[in-house]
């Protein structure tokens, strides 16, 4: 099932820039960013002037896509990491609340034991910003772009 598409807030989304900025620094990584499923860019931090994000962040998204249908052939819910292993770059990606991609690129700079401990207290923190998101948007008359458009303002942008 697809997810409906999320609503950012500005507050959370300045909560989920501070853990993917702090990220980069406490796993020595290169990159850290936040893609959700449909490879829709979130956060980036990190050396991302040398990085095509939008691309990789697509691609994570069908990488995540395509695991996903081989944890159902073998019965799997899903997998929630992966790690890619280069020669210059590594590449972990972890599954967060089963709602966003936490992708992690790093060298031989740092380990993956330091990046795998720096990324579960990121998603514990990250899994909680997400179920705050949820119940705001789920909230009665919850602020939305749309809440200060009224019926009126519609007829009046078409009638010109």
């Amino acid at each position: 099932m697809v997810n409906p598409q999320m609503v950012m807030y500005e507050e959370e989304f300045h909560r989920i820039q501070t853990v993917v900025d702090r990220l980069v620094r406490d796993a020595n990584a290169k990159v850290v960013f936040i893609v959700d499923k449909n490879g829709q860019l979130i956060a980036a931090a990190g050396d991302i002037d040398n990085v095509d994000t939008t691309s990789l962040a697509s691609l994570t998204a069908g990488n995540i896509a395509a695991t996903g249908g081989m944890a159902k052939l073998l019965k799997e819910q899903e997998f929630a990491t992966q790690f890619h292993e280069g020669e210059k770059a590594n590449i972990h990606i972890q599954l967060v609340g089963n709602r966003v991609i936490l992708v992690v690129i790093f060298d031989t700079k740092s380990s993956l034991g330091l990046v795998r401990l720096r990324v579960k207290k990121a998603t514990e923190e990250l899994t909680r910003i997400f179920a705050t998101l949820v119940t705001k948007a789920q909230e009665p008359g919850a602020d939305t772009p749309f809440a200060e458009i009224t019926d009126e303002d519609i007829d009046n942008l078409f009638n010109d």
